[in-house]
C-alpha cells in the first residue's frame, strides 16, 4: 500500500470556476440566513433525503410511504424495502457523529444501512462484484476483493492529507469509492452518505441539503458521468458534473431568498421543501398557471421550474389534468 496514493484527476478551469462560484453562493446563503433549527423542517428534509437515496436504488416506496414508515404507521410494501427505509434513517441519524476519516466508521455506517438485508453487512465483500444494467450486462467490475481493504485505506489516507478544496475532494472520494465498490451491496447508499458527510464537515448546512436529493433529480446524468469517467480513467468528468448540480441547487436557494415571500412561507436553507411548497401553493391558487409564469413570479429559470414540477409529479404531489395547452394542475393533498 502506498502512503502517497493520489486518485487520478485533472483540475480544469471549469472546475476551478465552479468552486469559486459555489463559495460565493454559500457566502450569500450564510449571510442571509443561518441553517434553520426547526426540528420539523430538518425531519422533512431528512425524510426526503432517505426517499431520494433509496429511490435511486429502485426502492418503490413513495415519499408519503417513507414518511408513514418513519412515523410508525402500517405500510403495505415489500418488507425488505420497509427495512431499507428504517436502516437508512438510523444511518443518517448518526451522520453528525461519524468521523469522515475513519474506516471503522465507514463500516459502522454500512452496517446501519444494510443490517438484515445483506449477509456481509458492515464488512468488506469477500467475493468479486460489479455494476450491471437492467439486462444484467456488466458495466463496471469492482476492484478484486483481496485488494479492497488496502484500496480503501489508501483512499482515506488521501482524504485526510490532501490539500484540495473540500468540494473537489468530496466528489473525487465519491467517484473512487464507487469505482472500488467495496461492499457486496449498499455501495451507492453508503458512498452518497459519505459525500454528504464530507460536505457537512465543510459547511454544516449540507447535512440538511444533501447530495442524494440532487442526484435523484439528475439520476440518468449521474450514471452517465460515472461511466464517462470510467472510460477516461479519471474522475474529472464526474467531479464537474457533481459540482454543476450542487451549484444549480445553491442558485435556487439564493433565488428563493431574493424572491418575494408573498405565498406565506419563510425562506430558509431547506430549499428542497420550500421551493416545492411555494410552487404547490401557487398552483393550488391558480391551477391554470404555466411553468413560464411560475418562473417569472419566482425569479427562476424555466428549466429549474420544470425540474421541480417533474419531481413533484414523481412524488405523487402533483397531477396534470388535460392537455398541456388547455389543461390544469391538480395539487394532491397529503394524507
Amino acid at each position: 500500500m502506498s502512503d502517497n496514493y493520489t486518485p487520478p484527476f485533472s483540475m480544469t478551469e471549469e472546475i476551478m470556476n465552479m468552486v469559486i462560484e459555489i463559495g460565493e453562493l454559500v457566502g450569500q446563503i450564510t449571510a442571509h440566513n443561518n441553517l434553520s433549527t426547526s426540528p420539523k423542517l430538518r425531519r422533512e428534509n431528512r425524510i426526503k433525503t432517505i426517499y431520494s437515496s433509496l429511490a435511486i436504488e429502485q426502492n418503490t416506496l413513495t415519499l408519503n410511504q417513507v414518511t408513514d414508515v418513519l412515523d410508525g404507521k402500517r405500510v403495505l410494501a415489500p418488507p425488505a424495502e420497509i427495512r431499507e427505509v428504517k436502516n437508512a434513517y438510523e444511518a443518517y441519524e448518526e451522520l453528525q457523529k461519524l468521523n469522515m476519516y475513519s474506516v471503522d466508521d465507514l463500516l459502522k455506517a454500512h452496517k446501519l444501512m444494510t443490517d438484515g438485508l445483506v449477509k456481509e453487512s458492515g464488512v468488506f465483500r469477500s467475493g468479486n462484484a460489479g455494476v450491471y444494467t437492467g439486462e444484467h450486462i456488466l458495466i463496471h467490475a469492482g476492484s478484486p476483493a483481496n485488494y479492497v481493504p488496502s484500496l480503501i485505506q489508501e483512499l482515506f489516507a488521501w482524504l485526510r492529507t490532501s490539500n484540495m478544496h473540500p468540494l473537489v475532494k468530496s466528489c473525487i472520494f465519491h467517484y473512487e469509492f464507487e469505482f472500488i465498490h467495496p461492499f457486496a451491496d449498499g455501495n451507492g447508499r453508503t458512498g452518497r452518505l459519505w459525500h454528504t458527510l464530507i460536505l457537512q464537515n465543510w459547511k454544516e448546512f449540507f447535512a440538511w441539503l444533501p447530495v442524494e436529493i440532487m442526484i435523484h433529480e439528475n439520476q440518468e446524468a449521474y450514471y452517465k458521468a460515472i461511466n464517462e469517467s470510467n472510460n477516461a480513467g479519471e474522475s474529472t468528468i464526474f467531479v464537474a458534473f457533481m459540482l454543476n448540480i450542487i451549484c444549480d441547487m445553491l442558485k435556487e436557494i439564493v433565488a428563493t431568498q431574493n424572491s418575494n415571500n408573498n405565498v406565506g412561507i419563510n425562506v430558509g436553507i431547506n430549499v428542497g421543501i420550500i421551493l416545492e411548497e411555494k410552487i404547490l401553493l401557487l398552483l393550488k391558487d391558480n391551477p391554470k398557471i404555466t411553468a413560464n409564469q411560475l418562473a417569472e413570479m419566482l425569479n427562476m429559470s424555466g428549466r429549474q421550474i420544470e425540474r421541480i414540477i417533474a419531481s413533484l409529479k414523481k412524488e405523487g404531489k402533483l397531477e396534470r389534468i388535460g392537455a398541456n395547452r388547455n389543461g390544469s394542475w391538480k395539487v394532491i393533498e397529503s394524507r
